[in-house]
């Protein structure tokens, strides 16, 4: 089952469970959104198309993240006149994950549950590390002195 839902005002292909990227909604993370302006439902052949949008029909998801897109360069210039425009833009965007497709009137049954990020456990590396690196260090062996060198004595004739 997918649906074809608009959400700030881009088109997207959903299906529970799937993660996608949208522009920036103001939804604090972890927040409950749902979407009314569905387009399009496919449920395993039977398709219902919207004019323009399905009644009763919603989306409903799950805000993950707020993150900034990959960076755009938009560079300008104009041969042999000296002129030369560099610009730059990050896009702000939000991540969702897609809880399910609700027909007219249904509700959600079971969510999907939602991965937090664990921190990560850096103590334990680093003394894993030194470990590692005090068994295979060189052991220092003993430095034995070179045995000095008498010097000849020249005899004068």
């Amino acid at each position: 089952m997918y649906a074809i839902v608009e959400i700030a005002g881009q088109q997207f292909k959903v299906e529970r469970g799937v993660k996608v990227y949208v522009h920036r909604l103001d939804a604090n993370e972890g927040a409950k959104v749902e979407f009314d302006k569905v387009l399009l439902v496919d449920n395993g052949g039977k398709v219902q198309v919207g004019t323009p949008s399905i009644d009763g029909a919603k989306v409903a998801a799950t805000v993950l993240s707020h993150l900034k897109g990959d960076k755009v360069i938009v560079f300008k210039k104009k041969r042999r006149k000296g002129y030369q425009k560099s610009n730059g833009h990050r896009q702000q965007l939000t991540q969702i994950l897609v809880q399910g497709i609700l027909g007219k009137g249904e509700t959600l049954k079971d969510e999907i549950a939602v991965e937090k990020k664990a921190p990560k456990a850096k103590v334990e590396k680093v003394e894993a590390v030194s470990k590692e690196v005090k068994a295979f260090a060189p052991k220092k062996a003993a430095v034995k002195k070179a045995p000095a060198k008498k010097a000849a004595k020249k005899t004068e004739e």
